[in-house]
């Protein structure tokens, strides 16, 4: 069946409309602060944000609402109805960027607008996921791991926790006003959706670097969080002699080097990281007793993940025995990698081609909620270039010209699977 041609689209007139809600979106009440984007789960600039993303879903004919966790899900067709999903997540990190997960909610919400001026009755879902950068409450993708059913309600209620004031979740929603008891519901936002995509910025320099406008992304890395302890015995740091010594600080260095080596060694899209060092006692004239440093592993292959994690741990326990220091290891969080879905790429493939656009096919290295979506509905991501490939900064940048490009091909993309799922009718 022959894709339908898109409808004509104005994208100076798409960009302008991105560039006026970043830029207000980006500044204070939206943000705590105002030098970079500070927006966490249920804090009060989210909340207007959240408030702000739903007034503008209202006025283009969506339903919205929030879930029993808080998901803001919005629907422009009768429940029932399989539905187009689009969306991203409107929270950030501590001091991050004006474009990271807002922007994926606002061209969700342009590819509506721009339906909607042409007269097309396409079936759309529009989703903003919450707590998808783990500021609020240490856990990434959590609204759409709750809705995937990977995290119950007993982890809701004791295990995960707000970071400024240690409540458990489940109070902090009852306070927002949520129904959290039902959160078993939470799901019944992946059964009103027979696809899914998400724009986001790149959060690197594949693009950029290539000259291309879009990547349309098939496969995201998988991800492990983890921490080894290193505990060895606080000393002074001038009257231990060095061959008595037992610095957990050292320990931990030779491990941390070494987890740059297995992850270069398991292949191209494998990268290992140690983000968080806690060091005590943390004083310059004392020999460091304890340390925990964090681990974030992530590969586009199970097999490469858990070889650098044994690969590291290995490490850990042999400089552990030779220089009488206890390791302990434990896991944060574990999430497979995912391949997204060929059909709903190679609609984004025919709507990039169409548009004229400069595209590639890549993988995502970084994390997105898109990944526990397409376990249930066959789902794609695309991608813009963002400046020097740098995110989670004040300094993020990216082009809303190369947003409203985005908006186009996901447009002619969403059209094209409506029609290849409906015959051209709801």
């Amino acid at each position: 069946m022959a894709a339908p041609p898109p409808p004509a689209f104005d994208r100076a007139r798409c960009a302008e409309r991105l560039r006026r809600e970043i830029a207000l979106l980006s500044a204070p009440p939206y943000t705590a602060d105002s030098d970079a984007v500070t927006r966490y789960a249920f804090t009060e600039p989210y909340w207007r944000t959240i408030d702000h993303v739903r007034g503008c879903l209202e006025e283009i004919g969506f339903e919205a609402w929030l879930d029993p966790v808080g998901n803001l899900i919005a629907r422009n067709c009768a429940p029932g109805v399989r539905a187009v999903g689009l969306g991203s997540h409107c929270d950030s990190v501590r001091g991050g960027g004006r474009y990271d997960g807002i922007l994926g909610v606002l061209t969700a919400i342009e590819v509506a607008r721009e339906a909607r001026a042409a007269g097309l009755d396409l079936p759309l879902q529009i989703v903003s996921w919450v707590e998808e950068e783990a500021s609020g409450f240490g856990q990434m993708l959590l609204g759409s791991r709750i809705a995937a059913g990977e995290i119950d309600e007993a982890a809701l209620r004791r295990d995960i926790r707000a970071i400024d004031d240690g409540r458990p979740f489940w109070e902090h929603a009852q306070q927002a006003g949520l129904t959290v008891e039902h959160v078993a519901h939470t799901a019944e936002v992946l059964n009103g959706m027979a696809s899914w995509i998400e724009l986001h910025i790149e959060q690197g320099r594949v693009l950029e670097d290539a000259g291309d406008e879009l990547g349309i992304v098939t496969d995201v890395a998988g991800y492990v969080h983890a921490d080894l302890w290193f505990t060895g015995q606080a000393d002074h740091a001038g009257a231990t002699p060095m061959d008595l010594r037992r610095d957990a600080l050292v320990a931990a260095a030779l491990t941390i080097a070494e987890l740059e080596r297995l992850a270069r060694q398991a292949g191209s899209d494998a990268v290992g990281t140690v983000g968080e060092l806690a060091v005590a006692p943390g004083v310059i004239n004392a020999v460091p007793g304890e340390i925990r440093a964090s681990l974030d592993v992530r590969a586009t292959r199970s097999e490469a993940i858990d070889a650098i994690l044994d690969g590291v741990r290995g490490v850990a326990e042999r400089v552990g025995i030779e220089r009488e220091i206890n390791v302990r290891y434990q896991e944060r969080q574990r999430l497979a990698p995912v391949a997204l879905d060929g059909a709903v790429c190679a609609a984004l493939e025919r709507g990039a081609a169409r548009a004229g656009a400069r595209w590639r096919r890549m993988i995502s290295g970084a994390a997105h909620d898109t990944m526990c979506i397409a376990r249930s509905v066959p789902s794609a991501m695309v991608f813009i270039p963002c400046v020097g490939g740098i995110s989670h900064s004040a300094a993020e940048d990216a082009s809303p010209t190369d947003a409203a490009l985005g908006v186009n091909v996901i447009l002619a993309a969403v059209l094209d699977l409506t029609e290849r799922t409906t015959g051209g009718g709801r």
